[in-house]
């Protein structure tokens, strides 16, 4: 079945656009523009990110909960962004899982706590680890983990299938990445303001009950994913059975706030029929 709604991106105030739904049995439901495009991901470069580093955990190379970055800090508190770092400077802030600091900074550290323990440099390890055996062969990591990669559409609706139904991983892993860490935690949801709670998994933003929000009113509390400062998103809602990325060439802004969630909402609908 084609997905009439993904047509609403033709609309957006942008240059360019491309989007595409995949169902958790990895069939494409629809896309919409040019999806073989490449596109700066900014922070959906996050999730592949974190996707690499729990397949260093299961391949026993490091544990989620040994120490990395800032002293008490771990892991586990670097992907779910309580390890007390700035946004954008190796900087403490806070002591280790008081705060929701989303923070660019961390994943920063954690690509480097995984290239040492790896011995190889992390962008070859995503690609070794993740993009390689999923087939993306058009995704690359340019520069920072937390917010320079490059992709397509094509390529994240792999990964939004792997994500949904693991080969890489055990599921019991991606099932502890996309649960709350650390509950009641607050902070600040980048473009969106003040959350209480502010809940994030391993890597992946959870949308509990928070509002404002960047997926949409019918979005069920389970959905999961990240957006990027780039005019891009992943969403993965376990109760629509499905996934949907979009991605543009414009940097987010109040024309995102006001169209993501129509589309979003509008995908959903006509997922249920």
């Amino acid at each position: 079945m084609s997905l009439k709604s993904l047509a609403l991106i033709e609309n957006w105030p942008v240059s360019a656009a491309a989007a595409g739904v995949v169902r958790a049995d990895g069939t494409v439901a629809g896309t919409q523009g040019a999806i073989g495009q490449r596109f700066a991901l900014a922070s959906v470069t996050k999730p592949l990110a974190a996707y690499a580093v729990l397949v260093a955990y299961e391949e026993g190379a490091i544990e989620l909960d040994e120490p990395a970055g800032p002293e008490g800090a771990t892991v586990r508190h670097l992907l779910a962004h309580t390890s007390g770092l700035a946004f954008d400077e190796h900087r403490v802030m806070a002591a280790p899982g008081e705060r929701r600091l989303y923070s660019n900074a961390g994943f920063e550290q954690l690509a480097d706590h995984v290239a040492k323990a790896a011995e190889m440099p992390f962008g070859e390890y995503l690609r070794q680890a993740v993009l390689e055996p999923l087939g993306m062969g058009a995704t690359s990591l340019e520069g920072s983990a937390a917010k320079d990669g490059v992709s397509t559409v094509e390529d994240l609706l792999r990964f939004a299938a792997e994500v949904q139904a693991p080969r890489l991983l055990d599921p019991r892993t991606v099932g502890e990445a996309t649960s709350v860490q650390y509950p009641g935690t607050k902070g600040v949801l980048p473009g969106y303001g003040h959350q209480n709670p502010n809940d994030w998994g391993l890597g992946f933003e959870i949308r509990d009950s928070k509002s404002p929000h960047w997926t949409g009113s019918s979005s069920s509390p389970r959905t999961f994913g990240h957006f990027g400062q780039s005019g891009t998103f992943l969403w993965i809602d376990p109760d629509a059975g499905a996934a949907c990325v979009a991605l543009t060439d414009r940097a987010f802004g109040a024309w995102a706030v006001e169209v993501w969630p129509v589309l979003t909402d509008a995908v959903l609908a006509q997922l249920r029929g």
